[in-house]
């Protein structure tokens, strides 16, 4: 897609787009509707000033090289429907741009793929790579040489100390740390506070402080 043309479609319209119309806002970007099934089942035809254009059907009205996608849907612990959406659209060949809140502060040469949303007050430092789909939400922080995978979820006040790999559709819970040099599982999670000091294999969780295992 041309880099010049701003003109976005939002899928969803839930807690997670509202934070991604003020990001786009923000940042300067042009939001040509929303596409929502529950907006259009309570027939709502302006949602956070935006125009409701219809289901999610509704983007096949515009050709993939006349505008891009958010996706609006957050991404839950266990949950594939943001992967989900992610793939049929992007099988269909539209885009979906990366997006930087203009107070997160990004290094340079930090690798961020499609589809990735940084969150205002994030910091990712030097030497990492966030793959594709992957949220970083508010505050999040990042440090050196840290490798996201696809589908990830890091939530708000969560810190990544150096050198972390996070396998694809893992999830890190709000204001959790992670020491450095530990791998997290695919699938795996890591609940809300739990300061993680050990490897997590996939599709475990840890909760508590004294990383119990599930």
């Amino acid at each position: 897609m041309n880099k010049s043309v701003r003109s976005f479609i939002l899928l969803g319209a839930g807690g997670h787009a509202r934070v991604l119309v003020a990001l786009a806002r923000a940042a300067g970007h042009k939001i040509l509707g929303v596409c929502d099934p529950t907006l259009v089942a309570e027939a709502v035809s302006n949602w956070e000033g935006v125009e409701v254009l219809g289901d999610d059907g509704a983007i096949e009205q515009f050709t993939p090289d006349r505008v891009a996608l958010i996706l609006g849907i957050g991404q839950l612990a266990k949950s594939n429907l943001r992967e989900h959406l992610y793939k049929l659209w992007s099988e269909r060949g539209y885009e979906f741009p990366s997006l930087v809140h203009p107070f997160a502060w990004v290094a340079p040469g930090v690798v961020l793929c499609s589809g990735v949303q940084v969150m205002a007050g994030v910091v990712i430092q030097p030497g990492c790579e966030v793959g594709e789909n992957s949220i970083i939400n508010t505050r999040a922080s990042i440090d050196h040489d840290c490798r996201i995978g696809r589908n990830v979820h890091v939530a708000p006040g969560s810190t990544l100390c150096g050198s972390v790999r996070v396998d694809n559709s893992a999830f890190i819970g709000a204001g959790a740390t992670v020491i450095q040099g530990v791998r997290i599982g695919e699938g795996a999670v890591v609940g809300a506070g739990v300061t993680l000091v050990r490897d997590i294999m996939a599709n475990k969780t840890v909760i508590g402080a004294t990383n119990r295992y599930s």
